[in-house]
């Protein structure tokens, strides 16, 4: 693996692209560094914690993704698990290939109409979840960062003020948030202890979301099920062996981190990609951006109205170099005709008296530059 990646690096070097597509490889700081003109990568799925994203801020580089395209997908193995932990399906199916009929047996299940699912992580995907879950006749409630009552009751789900809350009243919960050190082990012990004896769990965001250590006892302990795509050391690549003590534990029923894997979801994300090529090739725009700053640390906005000549910008740029004055943003609206254009420069600090009077009378192509304070 070692050497593959290094053959990968070089390779990086040598052919120096612009942009990289990826869909699960790992972009590394290194892998980073290896093209000088590399200016986006694209991660052909929703998920971004496969790239240093910090590395690329730090370097320059562009960072999007595609979100929402695999919210569809996804949501359908969601109530795919749900189903294989009600009803277990997959245990029937091994029971009839090993030649054994257990009727008996398997006429006990719940059944998912009434039942509550709780959904932590009310993003796109989490909300197709619940449209889905709705329409089997359950009550939804859900947890999410950004959800307000307002929302929730527009969306007809009852709102919780924590994880906790929803483990504590669902029947079934399903995980749907992002992989970040916030969310690690998000499903730990205490949520696994407030979840009811018997109820079912759902994860198909990322493992490191669930501690499995945790997650086995309270299988073992409290007769959770659960329905899982996802692990904390799954197989890079698209085969291998797992050799994983959890997802042999009855009541577990597993996929291969097939989410998103739908002919479907691929063409969706497929088409976004080319969306985001084709606008980042014409007009420098990338839709979907993930590491572009919110809000820069700009103070006032510099706007600066000039005929549109060379050398303006260099004239404006030396003035407020010399005043240790930062160039946070820039905007150059040309009017209609370009004979004229005004530049809107954000910068760092409000520039002098003295250095906007040398702005105005240092280059003959200005006609005017006035400075204010950002809201």
């Amino acid at each position: 693996n070692s050497d593959k990646f290094h053959r990968q690096v070089g390779m990086l070097r040598e052919v120096e692209p612009k942009g990289r597509i990826v869909r699960s490889k790992n972009v590394t700081a290194e892998a980073l560094e290896a093209g000088a003109g590399l200016s986006l990568v694209i991660r052909a799925g929703a998920g971004i914690d496969t790239i240093d994203v910090a590395a690329a801020s730090r370097l320059g580089v562009f960072v999007s993704n595609c979100p929402g395209k695999n919210s569809i997908a996804v949501a359908e193995l969601v109530m795919g698990l749900l189903l294989s932990c009600d009803r277990r399906i997959p245990d029937q199916v091994a029971e009839l290939r090993a030649g054994t009929w257990n009727k008996g047996e398997y006429s006990k299940a719940r059944g998912l109409h009434g039942r509550t699912l709780g959904i932590v992580g009310l993003g796109q995907i989490g909300r197709e979840v619940a449209r889905r879950a709705q329409s089997f006749g359950m009550r939804v409630v859900a947890w999410s960062r950004q959800l307000t009552i307002e929302d929730a009751t527009r969306e007809a789900i009852g709102y919780c003020e924590t994880p906790l809350d929803v483990a504590r009243l669902s029947d079934a919960v399903t995980i749907n948030v992002a992989a970040t050190a916030e969310t690690r082990h998000l499903v730990n012990a205490a949520f696994l202890e407030a979840m009811k004896p018997g109820a079912f769990l759902i994860n198909t965001s990322r493992g490191s979301v669930v501690d499995e250590a945790a997650l086995a006892q309270a299988i073992e302990a409290r007769g959770i099920r659960c329905g899982l795509d996802v692990y904390e050391n799954e197989p890079a690549g698209a085969s291998g062996t797992f050799p994983s003590a959890l997802v042999g534990l009855k009541g577990v029923y597993g996929t291969h981190h097939v989410g998103a894997s739908t002919e479907q979801a691929q063409v969706a994300i497929a088409h976004e990609v080319i969306r985001i090529v084709h606008e980042f090739q014409t007009t420098g725009g990338v839709p979907n951006c993930v590491n572009r700053l919110a809000k820069s640390s700009a103070t006032h906005v510099l706007s600066v109205r000039h005929q549109n000549r060379p050398g303006v910008l260099a004239h404006v740029f030396s003035v407020l170099t010399d005043g240790s004055i930062n160039v946070e943003e820039v905007e150059n609206i040309i009017y209609h005709g370009a004979q004229a254009t005004c530049a809107r420069i954000h910068v760092s600090a409000q520039p002098s008296g003295d250095a906007m009077d040398r702005i105005r009378a240092g280059n003959p192509h200005i006609i005017s530059a006035d400075v204010k304070p950002i809201d």
